[in-house]
């Protein structure tokens, strides 16, 4: 691993809870403030003409991340970032010759960031959805994930739909993400409790003030690590659902995109991916959708 030297000022500022025109203030004034700058010591592909690839700073990658989610992508004890999407990054900035940048923000303030052109891409595990495509271009699959449903460890209600999808039970879920859809369409009659963090969301589930929580496999592991005995998935039959998460960029920098599509094919081809994958989150890599350069 190569070395890296680093400036880091890191923040996780909130985004997104009153007009689109006071969240775009803060979305200029905060994520600036919640940068990390990492510079690796040597230039790989020196070769690589990232001129064309519509870059808001030139030199540097600029990513919006919401560092919350362990394993897949944190803040360690020390203030840094870690994880599997910080590792692809950091690949993904040293082959191309680039200057990474992190912005690290809420969900919400990650979603209104690529809109405002704030950062070149994101790196969050985004599903394809038709109401986020009027606003970002997608940019190749990465993450795979399946929505589960998490109860409190002594719960004894059915793990069965019908069990779950009656008035008066509580289930939460991240502000903005499509497991909160997956509650609506899952559980209709159920009420829906959205949070700005996964942690608010998953606190509510622990305490009881809420009954479930509907979230990744990824997130529940990495809680269930360092909170055990406290939280038990429900094991639905079938599953609520499983998809790659994708990177995305700007609204119709297809430049970019197409570079983007082009590592993660490479990176899967040379078994890169499955590497980090099985290093950062502790399991194989499932087998991953037909890459298309």
């Amino acid at each position: 691993m190569d070395r890296l030297l680093g400036r880091e000022k890191v923040a996780i500022p909130t985004f997104g809870r009153k007009t689109m025109r006071k969240k775009l203030a803060l979305l200029l004034a905060g994520v600036m403030a919640a940068t990390v700058v990492v510079t690796g010591t040597s230039q790989a592909s020196a070769a690589e003409d990232t001129s064309k690839l519509n870059l808001i700073k030139p030199g540097s990658l600029v990513v919006c991340m919401t560092l919350q989610f362990v394993p897949q992508m944190y803040l360690n004890k020390r203030g840094a970032p870690t994880g599997y999407d910080y590792e692809l990054l950091r690949k993904l900035a040293k082959d191309l010759g680039l200057t990474l940048e992190i912005r690290n923000t809420d969900f919400n303030g990650l979603l209104a960031g690529i809109s405002a052109k704030q950062c070149d891409m994101t790196s969050v595990g985004l599903r394809r959805t038709a109401a986020r495509e009027l606003s970002m271009t997608y940019a190749g699959e990465y993450m795979p994930y399946q929505t589960i449903l998490a109860t409190q460890a002594r719960n004894k209600r059915e793990a069965t739909r019908a069990a779950w999808n009656v008035a008066g039970v509580k289930i939460t879920c991240l502000k903005g993400a499509v497991e909160c859809a997956a509650i609506k369409d899952n559980f209709p009659n159920a009420s829906v409790v959205e949070f700005p963090t996964q942690d608010g969301a998953l606190l509510e589930v622990a305490s009881g003030r809420a009954d479930a929580g509907v979230l990744v496999t990824a997130i529940f592991g990495g809680y269930s690590k360092t909170n055990p005995g406290v939280l038990k998935r429900v094991p639905l039959d079938p599953p609520i659902g499983s998809y790659f998460g994708n990177w995305t960029v700007q609204l119709g920098n297809t430049a970019l995109a197409t570079r983007l599509q082009k590592w993660l094919c490479d990176a899967q081809a040379s078994g890169l991916m499955a590497k980090t994958f099985r290093r950062a989150m502790g399991y194989p890599l499932p087998a991953e959708p037909t890459c298309v350069k």
